[in-house]
């Protein structure tokens, strides 16, 4: 997995989650809900449930159902088995335009020769919503995304970022219950892409609608999402905070992918967990365990109680910015990733340390 940075201070503001419209209450339910193509199986027995005013994302690699998921709440594909409820009634038997819900494409699908005001107008206009209402909503929705100024453009004369933008509002307009987004930053570079996480996360706070945006990109759900869904192969790894899937994740897949990880194989005996020459208290049953250790929770050895301390060999660096990941070797053979922020200072033989409750007991994934 691609490397992901150690959390700074602002992405861990981003991830407190933003007030929900109705705490407790679910807008949307899905219930066991399966999909196969012919002998291909996609989905297997997917539970979610979203709260009203909830940013969600379903994070997953190419291939682990996520834009299936979404396409299924949209109306665009039929589950083989499971429901669909939304507010109450059962959505997967109601055609997709009589759902108050919206889509915002990875293409945006943009009409080119209609002026963004147009673009944004069409689909009330479609549904024969008086042109008196449609002047209104469609100014409401280009100001919510910041482009009045653009109205009488066509989708050519602006940017990927601005196209972007009308593609929200045309979906804002029709003033759904629920915004379903399909990976729709993907099309933008890096540094315009990280500004529009952001603005869609602020617009979201802004309009309280219920968000499910999926993507693959993990930075991106840790700094948008109130929870994430893990997707693997069609089925949930787990379903969690940002921080708490970061800090405390479930299984081996959920720890690898999001971010990097030291999967430790240990020996547990008597509450104490072996690995090599190195042992911690842990709460797990004596029996083989695996646990997740964060590169961050490995540092340079200081006096302190209950660390557990072992010693190194460096192996090599990498540069990643504000900080560098180090491969290290104990005596024994185990290797260890550790990430520290004084760069060029782990050198030689050193004497490393980490709290035991970092070693963090994970179930091993399934291949």
């Amino acid at each position: 997995m691609d490397s992901f940075p150690q959390p700074s201070s602002e992405v861990l503001e981003a991830w407190a989650p933003s007030p929900l419209q109705n705490p407790g209450s679910f807008l949307l339910s899905v219930r066991n809900v399966a999909k196969s193509f012919g002998t291909h199986t996609v989905l297997r027995d997917i539970s979610l449930e979203v709260a009203a005013g909830e940013f969600l994302t379903i994070l997953g690699e190419s291939g682990s159902g996520k834009t299936t998921l979404l396409r299924i709440i949209a109306g665009f594909e039929h589950p083989t088995s499971g429901e669909v409820w939304m507010s109450g009634e059962r959505l997967d038997l109601i055609p997709p335009y009589k759902r108050r819900v919206n889509t915002v494409f990875q293409s945006y699908a943009l009409f080119p020769h209609l002026t963004v005001e147009e673009n944004v107008a069409y689909g009330p206009r479609v549904t024969g919503t008086p042109s008196t209402e449609i002047r209104t909503r469609v100014d409401e929705a280009l100001a919510k995304v910041r482009m009045q100024a653009f109205a009488k453009y066509k989708p050519s004369k602006i940017s990927g970022g601005q196209q972007q933008r009308v593609a929200l509002a045309r979906a804002l307009v029709n003033r759904p219950q629920l915004l379903l987004l399909d990976e729709p930053l993907s099309a933008l570079d890096a540094n315009l892409r990280r500004q529009m996480q952001m603005e869609l996360k602020a617009l979201q706070r802004e309009v309280g609608i219920t968000f499910i945006f999926v993507t693959h990109d993990q930075e991106e759900a840790m700094v948008m999402s109130d929870r994430i869904a893990l997707l693997r192969a069609g089925e949930l790894e787990q379903v969690a905070p940002p921080d708490e899937i970061y800090g405390r994740p479930e299984t081996s897949y959920a720890a690898q992918f999001i971010g990097r990880t030291n999967l430790l194989r240990a020996e547990v005996r008597s509450g104490v967990a072996y690995v090599g020459s190195i042992s911690w208290p842990t709460t797990a049953p004596s029996r083989s365990a695996l646990f997740s250790l964060r590169p961050e929770c490995i540092r340079l050895s200081h006096s302190g109680q209950e660390i557990v301390r072992f010693r190194a060999s460096v192996l090599d660096h990498s540069f990643h910015g504000a900080s560098e990941l180090v491969r290290v070797q104990t005596s024994d053979g185990q290797i260890f990733t550790v990430r520290s922020s004084q760069r060029g200072m782990l050198r030689g033989e050193v004497e490393l340390e980490f709290s035991p409750q970092d070693a963090v007991p994970v179930r091993e994934s399934g291949t």
